[in-house]
């Protein structure tokens, strides 16, 4: 008798354990099922083709010499913050797995980056040969100041698009701390960045630039 129940317990007691492993550390597959596969999909496309289509437009218009990494718009922190998006991604859905199913805030995040990617490129096409990723600190021949097409409604598009598209990868992915990470650290960026262009641009157009400047807002939110 002794032994059925010492039999019994130790059945249950390993019922129990299973049980705990199982909802401490759920099967890969499980992990990894239609949530993760849709949502790390469209992650890994939307970064193929916005990196692959920046490669070729840059080379379409200022010829494959001029393209390097930069045309890419890969750098090094570029890289560790979506290495760093990836790890939180994984972490939250082994931990968390119904924080990703907010499937109206992921196709939310899809839409972002849509429109982001499409608002850059039509910055990149309509620049043209204006358009470069660095910065022109001397006035070129072919630099000209446009202001039609997405140039009408702000002045740096493409920054408007990039900052679109990044944080909507990562509300795509229902990420929160990387989306107000890449929200801050992106808005940091150009929010530097355009004071510094644009004393170049004001250098080469005069007041052409401020007219132009005067009523055009700058695209990134409390960036005059």
């Amino acid at each position: 008798m002794m032994s059925f129940l010492e039999q019994i317990l130790g059945d249950m007691k390993n019922e129990v354990s299973g049980l705990m492993m199982y909802s401490c550390c759920p099967p890969f597959s499980e992990i990894f099922g239609y949530t993760a596969c849709r949502q790390l999909s469209q992650m890994f496309l939307a970064v193929l083709f916005f990196h692959g289509s920046e490669y070729v437009l840059v080379a379409a218009i200022h010829g494959r010499s001029s393209v390097n990494l930069s045309s890419l718009l890969i750098s090094k922190a570029y890289v560790f913050a979506m290495m760093f998006a990836l790890l939180e991604y994984v972490v939250e859905i082994a931990l968390f797995p119904g924080l990703k199913e907010y499937w109206w805030i992921s196709n939310l995040g899809l839409v972002m980056v849509i429109i982001g990617e499409i608002t850059r490129k039509l910055a990149i096409v309509t620049a043209g040969q204006a358009f470069t990723h660095l910065i022109k600190v001397n006035h070129e021949e072919q630099h000209n100041l446009i202001t039609h097409g997405v140039y009408r409604f702000v002045r740096h598009p493409s920054y408007t698009g990039f900052l679109i598209w990044s944080v909507g990868t990562q509300i795509m992915l229902c990420n929160p701390i990387s989306t107000i990470g890449f929200a801050i650290v992106v808005w940091r960026f150009f929010a530097q960045r355009i004071p510094y262009e644009e004393f170049f641009l004001r250098q080469f157009f005069g007041s052409e630039y401020e007219e132009y400047a005067s009523k055009t807002p700058s695209g990134i939110s409390f960036v005059k």
